[in-house]
């Protein structure tokens, strides 16, 4: 085990002044790397047998992150010369985590000899230089602001249930902060310097550094950082370490079981009606990670009035089905028996009887009723409702976690660093600095970066012309192999008609194929990301956000806006149908619309989708997990150390957490966006989410290795993309109602053609409204091409009817539309613009009148920010007064002695 030499002490540089003196350093101490030849390398350790320790051997320095290889002389290979090279590159790197003030301690595995174990430490003097270089905020003094009591505290007793005993996870102490200086240091509250920096802020640091440490040059450009390192197998991971088993606490008496106490009250399933214990996740895992459960459970709570009210909705189509009369017409068999349709794709089609949709018709009017118009405006103010108090939530959880300034304290990543070579003149500082490319590159780059995306939304719109293709193409092998009337003892055929046949095994591919889209995509959009070279890690997954997002936006939703928008619209008639790319016949909808095959679609999708995601999530890491088990045959689970432990569990990944965001978001957008056709959308998000919440937990507790913590102010770039999907959920849903749903044409009907002049009806009613939604075509004016099999099985007849509303044959302006026509297209139009400047309206009142930032909040952030600023123009006066008393006492000393002296 080696020692860093002499720790540096800087202070009162810039960071860029404070990181360029530090390697300025490492060359004076150690020499650059040509210049070095006897790299200072880790001595090996023997393991001291006790397995829950965090410490180095000798009991006292913590172990702050862990690096893993594989030594290349134990290895069973040829290549002599490539371990050779990765060897001095690893030599090379890790001198250098010395010469940077690390200390190291290498420990062979106790299971496998070939693994080697490399413990960091760092030191109190390297926690204080980058904790400033890196503008931490650290305790000034405990916080004595007293927070307002709860408005219902009335209901003390119900809420105690819910929440977590503080007597087994203790509130945190509350203090003024202030972003660290090592001049200031007195200033600060330093009662115990092993635990003034928490393992959290320990474990980022040390990642801060091995993110920055050369490794190698070629060419004069510069290889660094412990990711390069892993990707390509010179270590084989490099992980902060858990404090103790999540099943049971450490035997060391000082380790504060933090991640058996989130598995406990957080990710058992026994804790799942608790709330969440936020403020330990955010301790354990960082902000990054606390942000992200905060806007889950947040989310998962506005769900619940969601789903309550769209269960209602449901519950009342359900049960007023029974007075549907226009279903009941479908299914009389005097009525939808008698009715012959018209053939829907040309010659191998048959006619068929209306009556053989009864169960979808039945179906319909559960989701096709007044409750969905009044779910559908709900909708759209509760996602403004959320919205807007999750703004404040979310301010309030930056001033208590300390992220109101972390944009401008954020650091710039280091591959960004890397490729610093062009000089410019900044225009606020007028002084020079680097950036990686010149605006005429960065222009080409994003103009690549756009083409590429561009090409992958091309793809997917291919693949959903790929699946109308196929729609076209199976629904007729479906009608001429499923029966073209309903054997009443067969329940079978009562449901599954050529049209539901058609959109369930449509669905089931369409979601395949998106499936093994988002496979190819998500690693394009990492390299694409990569290439456009953001500066922070922020705006770097700001970034790899709306590409992924752009993508999965027109990958999830492009079938489901087909079946809503166009679908249906545009077929012609009978006697002159429209083909699609000049081959296939268009698609019709049933009798009903085609919002029952929505609501099928999004069924498939999202279920589907919940199920995959738990297999990607919980299933395969835990199975993985257990295959590692079988194969680690010897040594026990009670001598193997924490790292070694650890290192068998799954790696998260960089981007585990986007995906998490990425699901749920494609969640939101599925309730959001075209909840008019499915009231129970809420329903099945609310139980996903509850259920996701502590799934999520449970896996990062207890299959996956502890994630380097990071800072967090907020949901990053997914807070625009909620306002927009909000944006668009309004304009979606009313075009729904008015456009895929029959809600407007029945009201048409029964408001206006049920009665005269129009109708035969001396009062408002929907009866014949079937028969007058079904336009009559003459079978003589079939085209060649389109005229069916004589061999029907339905008898001889002359015409037929299909849903539309035009003229009959004989009528002075036959096949044309009708006057009824022109005022349902009127009245949908209407509907769509009342109801949207309705909804928007509401939605910018709701915005106006709530805050982003409560009273409250605001007025705390002030509060704390004057007193932070006085406590410390007080120490400084403070400080500045004891040496001016100093210097007088020393004057006054001076002036007293004999001048004999």
């Amino acid at each position: 085990m080696l020692q860093a030499p002499k720790p540096f002490v800087l202070g009162g540089f810039t960071t860029g002044d404070l990181l360029e003196n530090l390697d300025q350093t490492i060359l004076s101490n150690c020499g650059s790397l040509e210049e070095q030849q006897d790299f200072q390398v880790p001595e090996f350790e023997e393991f001291n047998g006790k397995a829950d320790s965090l410490y180095f051997n000798d009991g006292q320095r913590r172990i702050d992150f862990v690096l893993v290889y594989e030594d290349e002389s134990r290895k069973e290979t040829n290549k002599k010369g490539t371990n050779e090279k990765q060897r001095r590159k690893r030599q090379a790197y890790e001198s250098n985590l010395i010469c940077k003030g690390l200390e190291l301690e290498a420990t062979r595995s106790v299971v496998d000899n070939k693994l080697v174990f490399v413990k960091v430490h760092a030191p109190w003097e390297v926690l204080c230089t980058y904790a400033e270089i890196m503008h931490i905020k650290l305790p000034l003094k405990p916080n004595d602001l007293k927070t307002r009591s709860s408005a219902f505290s009335h209901l003390n007793w119900f809420t105690k249930i819910l929440s977590v005993d503080e007597n087994i996870i203790k509130p945190e102490q509350e203090f003024f902060t202030a972003p660290f200086e090592k001049n200031r240091m007195n200033d600060f509250y330093i009662v115990d310097k092993d635990a003034f920096f928490n393992p959290a802020t320990r474990s980022r640091i040390v990642y801060f550094i091995l993110s920055r440490v050369k490794y190698q040059v070629v060419n004069n450009v510069s290889k660094f950082g412990i990711n390069r390192l892993v990707s390509s197998g010179i270590y084989k991971a490099a992980f902060p370490l858990h404090d103790c088993k999540f099943g049971q606490p450490s035997e060391d008496p000082s380790c504060p079981n933090e991640r058996y106490l989130l598995y406990r009250e957080w990710a058992h399933p026994r804790s799942i009606y608790k709330k969440q214990p936020l403020d330990l996740i955010r301790k354990y895992y960082g902000e990054k990670i606390g942000i992200y459960f905060a806007w889950l459970g947040y989310y998962t709570q506005m769900l619940l009035l969601a789903a309550v009210v769209g269960v209602a909705c449901f519950l009342y189509g359900y049960f007023s089905q029974e007075n549907c009369t226009w279903s009941k017409e479908v299914c009389n068999p005097d009525i939808g028996g008698n009715i012959i349709m018209c053939p829907q794709c040309d010659k191998l089609c048959p006619f068929w009887r209306l009556n053989i949709t009864c169960e979808s018709s039945k179906k319909l009017c559960i989701f096709d009723s007044f409750g969905t118009l009044v779910f559908a405006v709900f909708m759209g103010i509760w996602v403004t409702l959320f919205l807007e108090f999750w703004k404040r939530r979310q301010a309030e959880l930056e001033y208590e976690w300390d992220t109101v300034e972390f944009q401008q304290e954020e650091q710039a990543r280091p591959e960004y660093e890397a490729q610093c070579t062009h000089t410019v003149i900044n225009e606020i500082t007028q002084e020079e600095e680097r950036i990686p490319f010149t605006a005429c590159g960065k222009c080409i780059r994003m103009t690549l970066c756009a083409s590429a995306v561009f090409f992958w939304i091309l793809l997917i719109i291919a693949s959903v012309i790929g699946i109308i293709v196929y729609r076209l193409s199976v629904f007729i092998v479906f009608s001429t192999t499923l029966p073209k009337s309903i054997d009443e003892t067969d329940p079978i055929q009562k449901y599954l008609t050529p049209q539901m046949a058609t959109s369930i095994t449509a669905s089931i591919i369409s979601f395949i194929i998106i499936m093994i889209l988002n496979t190819f995509y998500e690693k394009v959009a990492i390299m694409i990301t990569n290439f456009e070279l953001p500066r922070t890690q922020t705006d770097y997954e700001n970034s790899l956000t709306m590409k992924m997002f752009l993508f999965q936006f027109v990958n999830y939703y492009s079938s489901c806006f087909y079946i809503a928008f166009f679908k249906g619209k545009f077929v012609g008639y009978p006697g002159d149908p429209v083909y699609w790319l000049g081959k296939y016949r268009n698609e019709e909808c049933d009798p009903g619309g085609c919002l029952l095959e929505l609501t099928t679609q999004l069924t498939i999708i999202m279920g589907g989708k919940a199920i995959w995601n738990n297999i990607q999530e919980v299933l395969l890491p835990w199975i993985m997990n257990l295959i590692g088990r079988y194969r680690r045959v010897s040594g026990s689970e009670n001598i193997r150390p924490r790292w070694e432990q650890d290192y068998h569990l799954q790696p998260m990944g960089k981007l585990g957490l986007f995906y998490e965001y990425l699901e749920m978001i494609i969640q939101f957008g599925f309730v959001t966006l075209f909840v008019a056709s499915f009231p129970l959308a809420p329903l099945l998000a609310l139980v996903n989410n509850i259920l996701e919440v502590r799934v999520d937990g449970w896996k990062l507790t207890t299959q996956y290795r502890r994630m380097v913590p990071e800072k967090a102010k907020d949901i990053g770039a997914w807070q625009p993309i909620m306002q927009g999907i909000a944006v668009l959920a309004v304009v979606t849903n009313a075009m729904i109602i008015a456009f895929t749903s029959d809600m407007i044409p029945r009201l048409v009907y029964y408001w206006s053609f049920s009665v005269p002049p129009y109708g035969d009806h001396t009062h408002h009613t929907m009866e014949g409204y079937i028969n007058n939604t079904l336009s009559i075509f003459n079978v003589s004016d079939f085209k060649d091409i389109s005229k069916a099999d004589s061999d029907s099985g339905l008898g001889n007849y002359t015409t037929c009817r299909y849903r539309d509303f035009r003229n009959p044959p004989g009528h002075p302006q036959e096949y044309k539309h009708n006057i009824y026509y022109w005022h349902v297209v009127a009245a949908k139009l209407a509907f769509v613009i009342v109801m949207e400047h309705i909804i928007y309206s509401v939605k910018f009142v709701i915005s106006y009148t709530i805050p982003d930032v409560s009273k409250s909040t605001e007025s705390k952030i002030k509060r704390e920010k004057y007193l932070t600023q006085k406590l410390l123009h007080e120490n400084h006066m403070t400080k500045n007064m004891g040496i001016m008393i100093q210097k007088v006492a020393e004057v006054v000393d001076n002036n007293r002695r004999p001048k004999s002296e």
